[in-house]
């Protein structure tokens, strides 16, 4: 997909937070209702088997509905979605990490989140 400019970006975030926040609460139910499948584990309100099998689905399609949008979700626990941009005309990942207010961070793109900075007040993002 393309390149995200940052207003751009920010309103794909609002846009999916609904939908991230329900990634998180069916990651809590999938490791909770797999804690309670393992030997020893303790039963859960939330069931068994099947409904494991149907949080791991329903997880499937929420991270497809994320990344349908051009956004790139690196991870689920912590929560991390990257949009493509440039910055400075250079190619960059706006970052948003679980617990993010807003998108204020970047990486390089060849630098990954070891390489995640503030975003400069003056930078200019296409």
């Amino acid at each position: 997909m393309g390149l995200f400019t940052l207003p751009e970006a920010r309103a794909e975030l609002a846009r999916l937070r609904p939908v991230l926040d329900e990634i998180v609460t069916v990651r809590a139910d999938l490791v909770e209702l797999s804690a309670a499948l393992t030997p020893g584990g303790a039963p859960s309100p939330l069931g068994g088997l099947p409904e494991r099998k149907a949080a791991e689905a329903r997880l499937n399609e929420l991270m497809t509905t994320v990344q349908e949008t051009g956004a790139e979700l690196k991870g689920v626990a912590p929560l991390l979605v990257d949009f493509p941009a440039t910055l400075d005309d250079i190619p960059v990942l706006l970052c948003w990490l679980e617990g993010d207010a807003d998108i204020t961070w970047y990486h390089r793109a060849d630098l990954g989140f070891a390489g995640r900075r503030p975003l400069p007040p003056s930078a200019r993002v296409n």
